[in-house]
């Protein structure tokens, strides 16, 4: 019984929904209805927060949903007019993979005509992370990007983005799905020439300028929904691409992953609990912009697609 949630904005602020095939729902009125008190007045980073316990709750209410639709008219939504919020407001630390599709780190080496690693396995080199800010980060589908300043090359970089939902600590990979509750899709914006201080040596760490590269307002969008793990399929066999202004840029499948999902979540958690909120973006596969040159102006609309999660657009304004 497959189902998705989804955060959408309304005059008193942002609420919850559920959708169920093509219907959607309120989730706390639905909740309410079918006397599923957990669920009422329930944003999706609370149903994340006990997944185990609240999916649960949600496959039980689905279930009705299919079974009494009357029973639930009165909490339908109009999804022609729903304007969509990032499925999580108050997600924890958003991890990034670095590197983790062949051929994009073939076409980022010519681009910056470096020689860089290409089985990273094969040589006994671990996965490579850096850390998103959060909440100021986020976007949701169709969500307006300010352009931000100090920088002329803009990126994207279509990704999986996971949803931990249970808690991750020094697990193997045979177990680490095991902690994910779901998937959505991201974008991961990069402003590649604010990447460095051209005034600083080279060899000096200061050299590198990660939070204004990878953090500014708006440089992580997220959604267009939240599809759990149990109704995604196999993370490494999604197909997922990006279109820019309706050309498509990236064409790629996560079997590509150079690195899997279980393989990055055991590698992380060797180091730091992985909390149920926390969300890792996989890497992106070639096609992006700095590998041919060519970046993002404003007005310019993105669109990506990963099989079974749906589509999300960000503009450039």
């Amino acid at each position: 019984m497959k189902y998705q949630l989804f955060s959408y904005k309304t005059p008193g602020g942002v609420r919850s929904g559920i959708r169920v095939g093509a219907a959607h729902f309120d989730l706390s009125k639905a909740a309410f209805v079918d006397h599923r008190p957990k669920l009422v007045d329930a944003g999706i980073d609370d149903v994340i927060a006990t997944w185990d316990e609240m999916s649960w709750e949600l496959t039980q209410l689905v279930a009705k949903l299919r079974s009494e639709p009357a029973m639930f008219a009165g909490t339908a939504l109009n999804d022609g007019a729903l304007q969509l919020a990032a499925p999580l407001q108050h997600p924890g630390t958003i991890y990034a993979a670095g590197a983790n599709y062949r051929d994009h780190v073939e076409a980022m080496g010519r681009a910056s005509g470096r020689k860089l690693v290409l089985d990273p396995k094969a040589e006994g080199i671990p996965p490579w992370h850096f850390i998103k800010g959060g909440r100021g980060n986020l976007s949701a589908h169709r969500g307006k990007v300010a352009y931000p300043a100090r920088t002329e090359r803009l990126d994207w970089e279509a990704e999986l983005a996971v949803v931990i939902g249970r808690e991750a600590f020094g697990v193997r990979a045979s177990e680490a799905l095991d902690h994910v509750a779901g998937y959505m899709c991201a974008n991961d914006l990069s402003a590649r020439d604010i990447f460095v201080r051209s005034k600083v040596d080279p060899a000096s760490p200061f050299h590198y300028d990660w939070v204004s590269h990878k953090c500014f307002s708006g440089s992580c969008p997220l959604g267009p929904v939240f599809t759990p793990a149990a109704h995604a399929g196999d993370p490494e066999a999604l197909d997922i691409k990006l279109w820019l202004n309706g050309e498509l840029r990236q064409d790629s499948n996560t079997r590509n992953h150079l690195y899997g999902v279980a393989e990055q979540i055991s590698f992380l958690s060797e180091r730091i609990a992985l909390m149920p909120g926390d969300i890792l973006l996989t890497g992106t596969p070639a096609g992006v912009g700095m590998e041919s040159g060519t970046f993002l102006q404003r007005g310019d609309v993105m669109k990506v697609w990963i099989e079974g999660l749906g589509e999300l657009e960000t503009q450039i304004v």
